[in-house]
């Protein structure tokens, strides 16, 4: 099976408690006014790859790392193959962090049976589009206000959650790109560093 990544990071703080492999998928169907992830929305970008791959790269890090997180992009538009990098991370006794743009009860009744599956593989949906006018980074991951924390099992906890704060990691690639992730006020971030993403000085995954 193929999944179209945005991106990966191997290891991060900035997506989740402790260290997690990161993933976004490519591909969004939201299109939230005031979203800076804007590069992930097309269906056509990122890099097709095998889900075994995607696999291989985390058992890579499995010692360094205590879960994996699904951004996106929308996760559930890939429901089938992120449930096969779920069920693997749980294999390896990792935790697993999603999310999404749908609300849990979108999911629900809408009754399909991946985005019912791959549900049933997560820890921890962080569910609800962002909504510019809620904009707020008072809470830990989230960018705006109705955005809620689905604790589907007890693998990742409120009080983990609690006890988590908000950061952005930069990473500047060989190439001399900037690459910015996490949870935070991105457009500071990038003026500080005198660059901005319609010059395609820096790519932001939020």
């Amino acid at each position: 099976m193929m999944i179209r990544i945005g991106n990966m990071i191997p290891k991060t703080r900035a997506e989740g408690p402790e260290t997690r492999f990161a993933i976004w998928v490519q591909g969004c169907d939201q299109n939230c006014p005031g979203c800076f992830a804007q590069h992930l929305r097309s269906h056509d970008g990122g890099t097709l790859m095998p889900v075994s791959e995607v696999i291989e790269a985390i058992k890579a890090v499995r010692s360094d790392i205590s879960g994996v997180t699904f951004l996106g992009g929308e996760p559930f538009l890939q429901a089938r193959a992120l449930l096969q990098i779920a069920d693997a991370a749980h294999a390896m006794d990792l935790s697993v962090l999603c999310f999404s743009g749908y609300t849990l009860a979108d999911l629900v009744l809408g009754g399909d049976p991946d985005h019912l599956a791959l549900l049933l593989a997560i820890d921890l949906l962080i569910d609800g589009p962002y909504l510019e006018e809620q904009r707020s980074f008072s809470r830990p991951l989230v960018g705006s206000d109705n955005q809620q924390f689905r604790y589907l099992t007890q693998r990742i906890t409120p009080a983990q959650i609690a006890e988590y704060q908000n950061r952005i990691e930069c990473r500047i690639g060989r190439d001399g790109v900037l690459c910015l992730n996490g949870m935070g006020d991105f457009p500071a971030v990038m003026r500080e560093f005198g660059c901005t993403s319609s010059k395609k000085e820096a790519i932001p995954y939020a």
